[in-house]
């Protein structure tokens, strides 16, 4: 077992001096970003990298020169908090390739470039810092959904849209003002689900419609204008030189920021918000991913197989330190089978819609229910296809839920394996809505450890 040093001021991170801030980052900056080595909490750069007390002891004793280190496996061991004590040569490896320097040992100095390098890291990570809080902050809201006197916390997400229309005969729905959409009427008999009917389905398409333009990240016009604006070699390399658990926490950052547009625009979908709050979360749980996959076939250019992806397009090639290429390339796959069938954008709000709302997911407590928002749903897209003129792709469409089911089971089967690797990342720097849609329900696969 490998000796980890007790904890001690580090030797080369700076102080404050006279009540002025050195220019350099202080050591409560720089304990933001995790160690680089094993992902433990950092207390400082120690040999021109951020590292914990334990990896910086670690290294200062590999510079003896009675050390010599060799690998019984393949070199390629996993270093993180758990298991950084088991191969010691992968573990200096590691430290090496991070940049730890021999000569520091020696000198004990940070170049310029390296502290300016080290100040913007740090306000990567704060920034990083700040977006999960503030998703933190809206978990709840997102989750939970309440329904009176409810403001939106996030300004990215839509307000409500019931003041922006007006019917005749919306003072049959003052009861429910705060639950049911203006585009239901409940029965004097029944104000249940069961008695809801439409007044006709444009208007259950225009509400699910204008719900979808609302909520969408980008126009389809944004979109076409940037359609040729890629990401250079240096660019690409940069996204190709992250680490496994860089580039995953980043990924679930965009992810979860285009989940929050889903849950948006679900609750406008009519009748969602009347279900039970069990079953909304449920079906946002299971359904939300499909969505977004659904979704990005609008940002998808299928004349170079690229999609928009933090403010250009991007190759299979800027995933590649995911680790995970085949499920990469099966939503590439997916992406350019959706862009195929020539959608409106009606046409993919609908069905957005009728992917969302399953009675066959699981854990619903009231599937009937669910069941009847869903067929109001599908009888809505039933009848823009009807009206252009395009029936034909509805079993086209059927075909693409089989294919969205496959692709998020894969999406939590990655998971699962990344969990099991990084379980820090994992557990501690994902967005936390992140986590409650898919990392609890990674936890309960088979062959999970627990």
């Amino acid at each position: 077992m490998e000796y980890e040093e007790p904890d001690a001021p580090p030797a080369d991170v700076p102080i404050r001096r006279g009540g002025s801030v050195s220019k350099k980052p202080n050591l409560t900056q720089i304990e933001v970003i995790p160690c680089k080595i094993c992902g433990d909490k950092s207390s400082g750069v120690h040999y021109g990298v951020i590292t914990c007390e334990g990896c910086k002891g670690f290294f200062r004793r590999s510079q003896l020169p009675t050390v010599s280190y060799s690998c019984s496996r393949q070199s390629n061991c996993q270093i993180d908090r758990a298991s950084r004590n088991r191969c010691q040569h992968c573990r200096l490896q590691k430290c090496l390739a991070q940049g730890m320097s021999r000569d520091a040992v020696k000198f004990g100095r940070m170049s310029k470039r390296q502290r300016d390098s080290l100040i913007a890291e740090v306000e990567r990570h704060r920034q990083q810092q700040q977006q999960q809080q503030q998703l933190q902050g809206d978990v709840q809201s997102v989750l939970s959904f309440p329904t009176k006197n409810r403001q939106d916390r996030s300004p990215q997400l839509l307000q409500p849209m019931a003041s922006a229309y007006s019917y005749a005969g919306d003072a049959e729905l003052l009861p429910y003002a705060t639950e049911v959409h203006p585009y239901l009427v409940c029965s004097p008999t029944d104000s249940q689900v069961s008695g809801m009917i439409y007044r006709n389905s444009d208007e259950l398409c225009a509400s699910i419609v204008r719900s979808h333009r609302e909520t969408s990240q980008y126009r389809v016009e944004e979109l076409h204008a940037l359609r040729w604006k890629l990401f250079n070699r240096e660019e690409i390399q940069a996204y190709q030189s992250k680490s496994v658990d860089e580039m995953w926490q980043h990924c679930a950052i965009r992810l979860t920021e285009a989940v929050q547009y889903v849950v948006e625009f679900a609750k406008h979908i009519p009748g969602f918000r009347m279900l039970s709050q069990n079953d909304q979360i449920a079906l946002l749980k299971t359904g939300s991913m499909e969505v977004v996959l659904v979704r990005m076939s609008r940002l998808f250019n299928t004349e170079n197989n690229t999609v928009f992806f933090d403010g250009k397009f991007a190759g299979t090639e800027v995933f590649k330190s995911l680790a995970c290429g085949d499920l990469i390339t099966a939503v590439f796959d997916f992406a350019h089978g959706m862009c195929a069938l020539k959608l409106t954008e009606q046409q993919i709000a609908l069905f957005s819609a009728l992917v969302l709302i399953n009675a066959d997911r699981p854990c619903l407590e009231d599937k009937g229910r669910v069941q009847r928002v869903q067929r109001s749903v599908e009888f809505g897209l039933t009848h823009i296809l009807h009206r252009d003129n395009q029936e034909s792709l509805m079993h086209k469409l059927y075909q693409r839920v089989a294919v969205l089911r496959s692709l998020c089971s894969l999406h939590m089967e990655k998971l699962r394996w990344f969990s099991q690797r990084y379980p820090l990342t994992a557990h501690s720097l994902f967005p936390p809505l992140y986590k409650e849609l898919f990392a609890s329900e990674a936890e309960l696969l088979p062959g999970t450890n627990h």
